[in-house]
């Protein structure tokens, strides 16, 4: 398995926010510490698993926490941003608002 750089991460995530029209968090620590957890996850299980949820280490089982996330979309479509904070609606980033707390509907 190709190890993944922070880099490379960074390029995915900026890459799904353009596709999406969402907007990467302005927080740069923030940032760095979930390219970091991202990055590390996928270097452990081979896949971008969210590094604000727990994984099983196995893709199938895994498979709604890849990021972009199955619940990103509707975090973002209700709240404004996903459940970490990565990534952000136009009308959010635009407010500059941090992210708050947010349910997880992983296992509601």
């Amino acid at each position: 398995m190709n190890k993944k750089t922070t880099e490379e991460t960074n390029t995915f995530v900026t890459m799904v926010a353009k596709k999406q029209n969402w907007k990467l968090t302005r927080d740069d620590e923030l940032l760095h510490i979930l390219l970091e957890g991202l990055t590390k996850n996928f270097n452990r299980y081979g896949y971008f698993s969210c590094p604000c949820r727990a994984a099983k280490a196995d893709k199938e089982k895994d498979r709604d926490i890849i990021c972009p996330c199955l619940y990103s979309r509707p975090d973002i479509e209700e709240y404004g941003h996903c459940y970490c904070g990565l990534y952000m609606s136009s009308a959010f980033f635009e407010t500059k608002k941090s992210p708050k707390s947010i349910p997880e509907r992983r296992y509601p």
